[in-house]
């Protein structure tokens, strides 16, 4: 699977590229219930690596099995 998000780099909530998961009111619920990508903490603000962010993405992926209901 490619990677979506740079591997290189810390994502923040507020940043237009995590929109792909969810709204900043969602990443933040995820935090709290201990759910969701892996997550630092820097002080007061939360980041987001890239390469966690990738992995959260492959462990979702689902292959169809092309059987139609």
């Amino acid at each position: 699977m490619a990677d979506i998000f740079d591997q290189d780099r810390i994502f923040f909530p507020d940043d237009p590229e995590l929109r792909v998961l969810g709204s900043v009111e969602k990443l933040a619920q995820w935090r709290h219930r201990n759910q969701g990508p892996a997550f630092i903490r820097i002080g007061r603000r939360i980041g987001y690596h890239g390469t966690d962010l990738n992995a959260y993405l492959s462990e979702r992926r689902t292959k169809p099995t092309g059987n139609a209901a």
